[in-house]
């Protein structure tokens, strides 16, 4: 227990490589957080950062203590939420890593229902695709990810896979706005707001772009799903949204599911680290995700 303050301001330092940042976001002058650490190295008897021009960088050893600190630290979260669990009163926090096609339409609502029966259950949600996604369930910097397409990877555990067609979107002023489905070929007659190179959906488009040797005419590229959105509604453009990204209640633009010839459905997953317990918080909400995916069209 006596180490657990100390345990956060090296991972600290460990995630942004620098004394000078972390002291800052720790609220410490940079001399003390030195001093913590050169006083913890002496205790332990060896160093566990190298000290470059560059910043700071773990050794060996302090890979290894980082991952008993990343282990101390699930176990503390699960720790506490037993003890609440036994008085009660559903505490806890949950961490989220989301692909962007998630974080601004199904995650604002999942997380709002939840805590309406969960009020004392705090979240925290960054947007990360794919190999940055596995990677905050790997450093233990996020319980659960839900992703689209993610690489092969043995530390992932799959809760749940669904699949769902990635979209032209339009305007209802678009052209072919009346269409049911549309071919990729058709797009390319039109000017093309694209995901950026960022995203796991622009890897998706590239494949089969290459595939059948098409092109299309780019006005402007983002990683802001809702930037793409809203840019489609004032130029006769077309965007590449996943279904469950597009808001089924704005009227100003249509979703066209872009043919199974052209565009494998994309694979929607929700994970978790390999091997590790989830809190009580996380699980519970992890059930309420997997519903929800389950209905998924």
């Amino acid at each position: 227990m006596r180490h657990l303050h100390l345990y956060r301001c090296i991972a600290d330092v460990a995630r942004r490589g620098s004394v000078r940042k972390a002291a800052e976001h720790l609220h410490l002058t940079p001399s003390a957080l030195t001093r913590k650490i050169q006083d913890f190295e002496e205790e332990l008897g060896t160093a566990i950062f190298e000290r470059l021009p560059q910043g700071m960088r773990l050794t060996d050893a302090g890979e290894l203590l980082l991952r008993h600190i990343q282990n101390q630290g699930a176990d503390f979260e699960l720790l506490l939420t037993k003890i609440s669990d036994l008085e009660g009163v559903r505490r806890g926090h949950v961490s989220l890593a989301s692909a962007q096609a998630f974080v601004d339409s199904v995650l604002p609502e999942e997380i709002a229902t939840f805590r309406l029966d969960h009020p004392k259950v705090s979240f925290s949600v960054e947007g990360r695709d794919n190999l940055l996604g596995i990677s905050a369930l790997v450093n233990y910097e996020a319980d659960l990810a839900l992703l689209i397409d993610p690489p092969p990877a043995a530390e992932l555990y799959e809760l749940i896979v669904k699949k769902q067609p990635l979209c032209a979107v339009v305007s209802k002023d678009h052209p072919l706005a009346a269409s049911e489905a549309i071919r990729l070929r058709e797009c390319c007659d039109y000017r093309v707001a694209m995901p950026s190179q960022s995203l796991a959906i622009r890897s998706h488009l590239n494949e089969a772009l290459v595939k059948r040797q098409l092109g299309f005419d780019v006005a402007v590229e983002s990683d802001s799903l809702e930037f793409l959105r809203n840019f489609v509604i004032r130029e006769s453009a077309i965007t590449f949204l996943p279904l469950s990204s597009i808001p089924r209640t704005d009227d100003r633009i249509r979703a066209l599911p872009i043919s199974p010839l052209d565009l494998e459905p994309l694979r929607v997953v929700l994970a978790q680290l390999k091997g590790r317990t989830l809190s009580t918080a996380a699980r519970k909400f992890a059930e309420q995700l997997m519903s929800h995916l389950a209905d998924l069209n």
